[in-house]
């Protein structure tokens, strides 16, 4: 009798530690989010046993067309949405100008479309009362190759130049000038103001041999001085560079923002020469003058 009352308790002990455990692992290993009441789960089948082919699901579906025309009423929602954009995109189909003569981005300084911009940033820069006397921009940052002939919509420009980029007025001394144009010939980049000689090297690649700048009628010509402070107009993407060819853009004894973005300056160009009478002309000049035989193998893109 002693041997099996011994046992029972001690059974009994057992049984009511393991039912404290469990109770506690349910009260402190729960989140607050887990302590509503734990339903039942629902019957299922039985697993497949391992091995066992799996039938697919049989699915059931329909395949409709519905011709898309004016008979389809417009969602009053989608249209509410769709109305403030309207006017917008009304804007971009403005006939602004007339081009006579295709644009065209290649070669040295962008050609006729780089001639194009950097015109428009030097016509903008003094008619906001900046004595500047470049102009200096890079073609990477034309994004549209070519603008036909004919009537020049507000959507061309838009095309051409799709960054927010903003104009700068900036302070050089003419040392920093003439290093400039010659980065900027290197990089096959656009400018106006300057007339800069330049030759083929032996890899094929444009070098820099003198600039001067240009008069307003292109005909007058007066030399950089080293010494002396000239004021050039820029884009300010070109300004925060760190490195490359406009890295010395961040020695400037001054720069000043002249609130406006590159394609609304090109923007004002156009709608000044329309209302002057005049249409935009895709000519090119002489403010790259090349010197000596051009390159042996076709012209590659520019460098970046």
């Amino acid at each position: 009798m002693h041997y099996l009352g011994l046992r029972h308790r001690l059974l009994m002990t057992a049984l009511t530690v393991l039912l404290v455990g469990a109770f506690a692992h349910a009260t402190f290993a729960q989140s607050p989010a887990q302590s509503q009441t734990i339903e039942p789960c629902p019957a299922s089948s039985p697993a497949p046993a391992i091995g066992a082919a799996s039938v697919p699901a049989k699915v059931n579906s329909k395949i409709s067309q519905t011709q898309v025309d004016a008979s389809i009423p417009d969602d009053p929602a989608l249209q509410k949405i769709v109305s403030a954009y309207s006017p917008k995109v009304r804007e971009l189909s403005a006939v602004i100008g007339t081009l006579e003569g295709e644009l065209k981005k290649s070669g040295i300084g962008g050609a006729s479309l780089g001639n194009f911009v950097t015109d428009a940033m030097m016509f903008e820069a003094r008619a906001k009362g900046h004595s500047v006397v470049v102009a200096i921009t890079n073609s990477g940052g034309l994004r549209k190759n070519t603008i036909a002939a004919g009537q020049l919509r507000a959507s061309d420009i838009f095309e051409l130049l799709p960054f927010e980029n903003a104009l700068v007025e900036v302070e050089v001394t003419g040392a920093q000038l003439l290093k400039l144009l010659e980065n900027l010939t290197r990089a096959r980049d656009a400018q106006a103001g300057a007339r800069v000689q330049f030759r083929w090297n032996e890899q094929d690649r444009p070098e820099f041999i003198s600039a001067k700048l240009m008069g307003s009628d292109s005909t007058e010509e007066r030399d950089i001085d080293p010494a002396a402070t000239y004021s050039i107009v820029t884009i300010d993407y070109l300004l925060k560079l760190g490195s490359g060819n406009y890295a010395l853009l961040q020695e400037a004894k001054r720069t000043t923002p002249l609130n406006i973005t590159i394609r609304d300056a090109v923007m004002e160009y156009v709608k000044a020469e329309t209302k002057a009478g005049r249409s935009i002309h895709a000519a090119l000049d002489n403010r790259f003058v090349q010197v000596g035989p051009g390159p042996k193998r076709s012209e590659s893109t520019p460098d970046d």
